[in-house]
């Protein structure tokens, strides 16, 4: 049984598409705490974070859009992720789009770095996400926090806590990746992050993807942190994401990934992001993130 504290973080900044906002909201009303708490586990719901909205303010630089004020929610989840573990609750991020794992990663990867400990990280995501202000073709912060967790980026994202990287690239695993462009293939080439794209899944088969993810993240650290982008799932099963891309990973191959990181009870926070309930098909796409968290969690068929 583990203490579970959730944190809902309505961030929408850093993309363009509005509703974003309203995934913490989705998946609450689709059941996760009485599904948590029907797992046996201990279950603390904090609520969500205030978070600016669009409407407020100037998007600023064109190149790094709402950069203040995602540096700003950023700071205020890496502290409350921070105290979450301190306190001895496993953090769960409910996000909002996936500018959210800035936080959840530099939380995580401060506590432990506290306890001169290092900590790995798989990141499901249809996208690699390591685009820099230099090389983004929008500008969207959402395309940019893998790169910021590896140290890459605007200091005020990626110095949070004053160190960086938060995570070593040989301790990172990209997960169902389909959707790159030109600029960011190059970044993730430089960077020497491990990555399985769907290639790879189709051709290896997830249960070996996930055996190997699960040793490089593991490898001399104190474990690892889930970053689950909806959108790395195929959009007939997850048809509420802000940037579908077709031909992701199938239900089971996700409850399969999932139930191999509860197996590997390694998992030390994790994070759900990019569900859009205002494009999504009857609470559809959160309803599956429900059941992905429950799997992650300990849920098992039998």
């Amino acid at each position: 049984m583990l203490k579970i504290r959730i944190l809902g973080v309505p961030l929408d900044l850093g993309q363009e598409r509005r509703g974003v906002d309203m995934g913490p909201s989705a998946v609450r009303a689709a059941g996760l705490n009485s599904a948590l708490k029907g797992l046996g586990h201990q279950v603390e719901d904090v609520g969500n974070i205030q978070v600016k909205i669009p409407e407020m303010q100037h998007f600023g630089d064109r190149r790094a859009k709402y950069l203040t004020e995602i540096a700003e929610t950023s700071q205020e989840v890496a502290h409350q992720v921070y105290q979450t573990l301190e306190n001895g609750y496993f953090p769960l991020s409910l996000g909002g789009d996936h500018s959210v794992a800035i936080g959840t990663q530099a939380g995580a990867a401060k506590f432990f770095r506290d306890r001169e400990q290092a900590v790995g990280c798989i990141w499901f995501d249809a996208h690699a996400d390591m685009n820099t202000p230099e090389t983004s073709p929008s500008g969207n912060v959402h395309g940019m926090p893998f790169a910021v967790t590896l140290g890459l980026g605007p200091d005020s994202l990626s110095k949070i806590f004053g160190f960086s990287p938060k995570i070593k690239p040989d301790k990172c695993v990209l997960i169902g990746a389909r959707d790159l462009d030109s600029r960011e293939r190059r970044l993730v080439k430089e960077a020497s992050i491990n990555v399985f794209t769907m290639r790879a899944i189709d051709e290896l088969g997830m249960r070996t993807v996930m055996d190997k993810a699960i040793a490089l993240v593991t490898a001399d650290t104190a474990g690892f942190v889930v970053s689950f982008d909806m959108d790395v799932v195929d959009p007939d099963e997850a048809p509420g994401v802000g940037t579908p891309v077709r031909g992701g990973v199938t239900f089971r191959e996700a409850h399969l990934a999932m139930e191999m990181v509860a197996d590997s009870r390694k998992m030390v926070a994790m994070e759900l992001v990019e569900i859009n309930p205002i494009i999504d098909i009857l609470n559809k796409t959160a309803i599956l993130g429900v059941g992905l968290v429950s799997s992650a969690l300990g849920k098992k068929i039998l």
